[in-house]
C-alpha cells in the first residue's frame, strides 16, 4: 500500500472514525487499549521496535501517515522512536497531567488515536523523540 492509498484524498480526509464496538472487533486487544484507553505496550516486546526497512508508519485505525522511517532511530527505551512525524499536522500533542507529572500526549490528528509521547530528550536535528506505542502503528514498507 502506498501513502496515496493510505490517504487518498491527499489532504482532504473524510474519515469517520468507527465507534468502539466496531474498533473492538477489527483491532488486537493491545491495539484498542493503547488507541482508545490511553495505554502503553510493553517496551522491546512490539513488533515495530526492531523494524529496519523503508517506509512509512500510518496509524492503525486510520490509515492516515505519520512517521517515516527516515526519521526512526534507536532510542534504546523499546519503543519505536522518531525525531519528528512525517508533517507537522498530522499529529496533535496534548498536555498530559499524571501520575508521572505533566508529559505531552501524541495523537493522530484524523483518528484521534492515542500514539505515545514525545519528550525533549531526542537527538538532532529536532532534539525530540516521539516514542510511539507500536500497537498504534502499521508499517508500509517502500516498494522495492
Amino acid at each position: 500500500m502506498s501513502i496515496d492509498e493510505a490517504n487518498p484524498q491527499g489532504g482532504q480526509c473524510s474519515f469517520v472514525r468507527p465507534t468502539d464496538a466496531e474498533l473492538k472487533a477489527r483491532l488486537t486487544p493491545i491495539q484498542f487499549k493503547v488507541t482508545r484507553e490511553n495505554g502503553t505496550e510493553p517496551p522491546f516486546d512490539n513488533p515495530h521496535h526492531d523494524e529496519k526497512r523503508a517506509g512509512v508508519y500510518v496509524d492503525i485505525v486510520s490509515g492516515e501517515p505519520l512517521f517515516s522511517s527516515e526519521d526512526k532511530y534507536d532510542s534504546g527505551t523499546g519503543w519505536p522512536s522518531f525525531v519528528r512525524p512525517i508533517s507537522p499536522d498530522a499529529v496533535v500533542e496534548k498536555e498530559e497531567r499524571s501520575m508521572f507529572g505533566v508529559r505531552t500526549e501524541i495523537r493522530s490528528a484524523i483518528a484521534d488515536s492515542h500514539l505515545g509521547h514525545a519528550f525533549e530528550d531526542g537527538p538532532p536535528p529536532t532534539g525530540r523523540r516521539y516514542c510511539i506505542n507500536s500497537a498504534a502503528l502499521r508499517f508500509i514498507p517502500k516498494a522495492p
